[in-house]
């Protein structure tokens, strides 16, 4: 694997963000959104057995069946490198699998839901959503350990994955949420064992959280495993649509109470201190936060969400945008001040 393929396969810089489907967006939406981006030259799509988020038990799934649709009625299955998730276990997600986990039973039956949803023979890249054993993601900064031994050995997890690999289910396989820890560790067994690498980790990045660059980007480049960049846009702050207290109607922060990673008042000056640069200069602040992400040399592709064409349009068109000297410097001081308001 380099950092532009998965499997061996050429993935675009921008990735389809799905999460939106089958909450903000309709079905005739997403196959839009589909058929918009493939035009563009995407071919990266990238979803989870849990979405549409907020994940609720009479929406979950949703997502990889709009997905699923739009290959039925296009037949267009080869255009894409297919990208979803196994949901790890969280107390409010009992519905799903009696309370999901990451032993053989749980995975093998979350892909086999997947396939069928996503009406696929196969998944190009399969990816744990988020560390079984309890660690600090989503938002949480300090590591605290817990005494907590039910989680699958990690052995378990790799021969699990190696068997859906040789029976073709999926492709590849990859990490999310994860730690310098966590991967490492995977790596490790993997070698030690003779079982398959993962090829990706999916974590938070953006002008907001460059969390990833201590520790991980020198597992990214010294390992060759790249970085799918999630919340390139810190879920809409790095737009500006939010500036001077403005909640748009149907925008997510409007809608939803649930993303207080993204609330605090250092947040809310750095995403200003950005999103004013970007003006500064003659640029759009989306455009200008995505195409930083963009050419970071550990980041694989660059996954985006939008709940409209035109919102698409602006960030696909990021991949055009070079950023001058004079930005970059005013993007290095601004995270020297304020770095990693968003973990």
């Amino acid at each position: 694997m380099s950092l532009t393929a998965i499997n061996g396969k050429q993935v675009s810089k921008i990735c389809l963000g799905t999460m939106t489907w089958g909450q903000q967006n309709t079905e005739a939406e997403a196959h839009a959104q589909i058929n918009f981006a493939l035009d563009q030259g995407i071919n990266f799509m990238d979803a989870a057995e849990m979405y549409p988020v907020p994940p609720r038990e009479e929406t979950q799934g949703l997502t990889e069946t709009y997905i699923g649709s739009w290959f039925a009625k296009n037949g267009k299955r080869d255009n894409w490198v297919l990208a979803t998730k196994a949901t790890g276990p969280r107390e409010e997600f009992g519905f799903l699998r009696g309370g999901p986990n990451f032993s053989r039973e749980h995975l093998t039956t979350a892909v086999e839901g997947s396939l069928r949803r996503l009406q696929t023979d196969t998944i190009d890249l399969y990816q744990l959503h988020w560390p079984e054993r309890p660690t600090n993601c989503f938002g949480y900064r300090g590591y605290s350990h817990i005494d907590y031994d039910k989680w699958t050995p990690l052995e378990d997890v790799l021969r699990t994955l190696e068997e859906l690999l040789k029976s073709g289910k999926i492709r590849s396989f990859g990490l999310s949420n994860e730690t310098p820890w966590g991967a490492m560790k995977f790596l490790q067994i993997a070698e030690r064992e003779g079982l398959p690498k993962f090829e990706s980790i999916q974590n938070p990045y953006s002008l907001l959280n460059r969390s990833f660059e201590v520790g991980l980007t020198e597992v990214a480049h010294r390992e060759d495993v790249g970085l799918l960049a999630y919340s390139p846009l810190a879920m809409g702050l790095l737009t500006g649509k939010y500036r001077h207290g403005a909640k748009p109607e149907g925008s997510r922060l409007a809608l939803f109470e649930r993303f207080d990673r993204y609330s605090s008042a250092t947040t809310w000056e750095a995403s200003e201190k950005y999103c004013s640069l970007a003006e500064d200069h003659g640029l759009s602040p989306a455009q200008m936060a995505l195409a930083f992400v963009n050419t970071r040399p550990f980041v694989l592709s660059n996954i985006i969400g939008a709940t409209s064409l035109a919102q698409l349009q602006e960030n696909i068109d990021s991949m055009n945008v070079t950023l001058s000297s004079e930005v970059m410097a005013g993007i290095k001081e601004i995270h020297k001040a304020l770095p990693d308001p968003a973990p």
